[in-house]
């Protein structure tokens, strides 16, 4: 790889200007936000004018861009004092990446946690348990996350007995990747008093076996009995994943993550980290209403307190996952007949939270997988809508999401440009269920399922993003699987409707202006335009140009935020 030289005008090939004063040994770093930038692909995001030959950022906002031919001085022009100088040298530049939904949190404690995202098998599962017990105390809880069984020679969930095997002295805890089911062994049953007569909570399962016994499979609310079990989160460990996170997703080019299921008491933790420099990408959050919570009030001028944090969405739950056969339909499973999914959120419980909200200003963000969830949250994002009068809103357009809009009824496909609600979709959901999809649903019921396309040509746009940790959480496999809608081996099949797939330019906008509109921040992000913030990806080679097989070996050079670099490769 060949490394981007940035220089400041003076000549001195450093990307910061390091003044020593006197004979101090402690220098004082001069830190510009200024550029000029050329010499290479240089995308916009907009349909007009998809590409420039040249830019200026005069204080951390773009100040000049060139479309066909550049301005003779430009750079001394508009690029303000002691500019840096990047020449990108055949490299590709893009308007910041913006991951649409993630969990800032959960991707830095992926880092820091005994992680089965490459378990292959159950006894793989055991193996890596097996090594983690020899480590741990007996008695002590052992928490695990990202194992997904639909691969798996198996053909089956894990059991209780499977982990009982390698760890019968600890409660064992391990969740599933969607974050919508765990397995836990016969200790962590025990300790929590769960038997074959505990009685599921709302939006909640407890799998049972042929012998009528708990299998150790717990779906989603029902996960909340081993609460108790968990390994405390402490504070400092908690801004260390933050810190982790942000640092991850700056490395992988992402300038901002719209960061899902945020714990309104970690909001000041983040401003903090983000004040202090210690994360250096946007965060755009969407908290959890905590039991006993009032409604946030976000209106405008009241939701930032620094030019890196913003916190003006909360976020509700519709259903579950359609791995875990949790996500609610309109029908049964076609793999579990007698099982059609749960709904976690009740009309009643929700409607005065979504009229609340439309009084406050406040931006509502959805989870939605099966087409019975979705049908209903766009059934009650419009009554709520309807009885509450535009004059009582301080948004006449609030911009509320269903995050995930994952299997839709075609009928409602329409339905989301004419409410206004933002479908809010993970297009590497796509090519990990395209393997089990079909056994649950059947190619029938497909037809609406991440139907990115017929949204787009619907009048719909897409905020485009990973769900890390569930996924991985990495621009070049989201860009590609909206393209080519394979797997990462480049395999399909008939029933995964390649006519969703969508173009480059359209995936580039899920991934910058359609996620900045989602989060009311197209007047200052998104596109490469002047005024707007300088917020940049750089690639070493062309995501618009390359084989779609080559995208996914596409490698960050640098990342821009506000002017400012996020991130350098080495």
């Amino acid at each position: 790889m060949k490394t981007l030289k940035i220089t400041l005008l003076a000549g001195l090939a450093l990307s910061t200007l390091v003044a020593c004063q006197n004979d101090n040994p402690r220098s004082t770093q001069i830190i510009t936000n200024n550029w000029c930038i050329s010499g290479g692909e240089i995308y916009t995001a907009l349909d007009e004018t998809p590409k420039a030959t040249a830019l200026a950022v005069n204080n951390g906002r773009i100040s000049y861009v060139a479309i066909d031919s550049e301005e003779t001085n430009w750079c001394d022009k508009y690029a303000g004092r002691n500019p840096r100088n990047l020449n990108l040298d055949g490299k590709a530049l893009y308007p910041g990446l913006t991951d649409g939904h993630a969990h800032l949190l959960g991707i830095g404690l992926r880092e820091m946690t005994f992680n089965l995202d490459h378990v292959q098998s159950i006894a793989e599962m055991k193996s890596a348990l097996s090594a983690v017990v020899a480590k741990t105390p007996k008695g002590e809880t052992i928490y695990g996350r990202g194992w997904i069984e639909t691969h798996w020679p198996e053909k089956r969930f894990p059991s209780r007995e499977d982990l009982d095997s390698v760890a019968p002295d600890n409660p064992v805890i391990l969740e599933r990747s969607d974050g919508h089911a765990v397995i836990v062994n016969s200790l962590a049953l025990s300790r929590s008093n769960i038997t074959a007569n505990t009685e599921a909570p709302f939006g909640g399962a407890i799998n049972l076996g042929d012998d009528g016994e708990p299998t150790g499979m717990l779906i989603d609310n029902a996960a909340k009995l081993v609460d108790d079990l968990m390994p405390k989160l402490t504070t400092a460990r908690r801004a260390e994943a933050y810190k982790r996170g942000a640092a991850l997703y700056a490395k992988r080019g992402w300038t901002n993550i719209h960061s899902m299921s945020v714990d309104p008491d970690d909001v000041n933790l983040i401003n903090t980290l983000a004040a202090n420099g210690d994360i250096k990408i946007r965060v755009y959050n969407a908290i959890d209403l905590l039991e006993g919570r009032s409604m946030p009030k976000m209106e405008t001028g009241q939701e930032t307190l620094n030019n890196r944090v913003t916190t003006r969405a909360i976020k509700l739950y519709a259903d579950g996952a359609l791995g875990s056969r949790g996500a609610a339909l309109l029908a049964p499973y076609n793999d579990d007949p007698k099982n059609s999914g749960l709904m976690t959120l009740k009309k009643d419980t929700a409607l005065p939270i979504l009229k609340s909200a439309l009084r406050n200003g406040t931006q509502v963000n959805t989870h939605a997988i099966g087409d019975k969830a979705n049908q209903d949250v766009l059934n009650w994002y419009q009554q709520a809508m309807q009885e509450v009068s535009e004059n009582e809103r301080p948004y006449k357009t609030p911009r509320w999401r269903i995050e995930h809009s994952q299997i839709l009824s075609t009928e409602d496909l329409a339905r989301f440009q004419a409410l206004g609600v933002l479908p809010s979709m993970q297009p590497s959901h796509a090519i990990g269920d395209l393997h089990f999809a079909v056994d649950r649903l059947g190619k029938t019921r497909l037809a609406g399922g991440y139907a990115w396309k017929s949204l787009i040509e619907s009048g719909s746009i897409i905020i485009g993003g990973s769900d890390a940790p569930v996924e991985v959480g990495d621009p070049r496999i989201e860009f590609y699987a909206a393209i080519e809608r394979k797997d990462l081996s480049g395999y399909s099949n008939d029933a995964w409707y390649p006519n969703e797939k969508v173009s480059r330019q359209e995936a580039l906008k899920m991934f910058t202006i359609w996620p900045a509109f989602g989060a009311f921040q197209d007047d200052t992000l998104g596109t490469i335009e002047v005024g707007k913030a300088a917020d940049f990806t750089v690639f070493e080679t062309d995501l618009m140009t390359l084989p779609p097989e080559d995208i996914l070996n596409a490698e960050v050079v640098l990342t821009i935020v506000q002017g400012d670099i996020a991130y350098e490769a080495p």
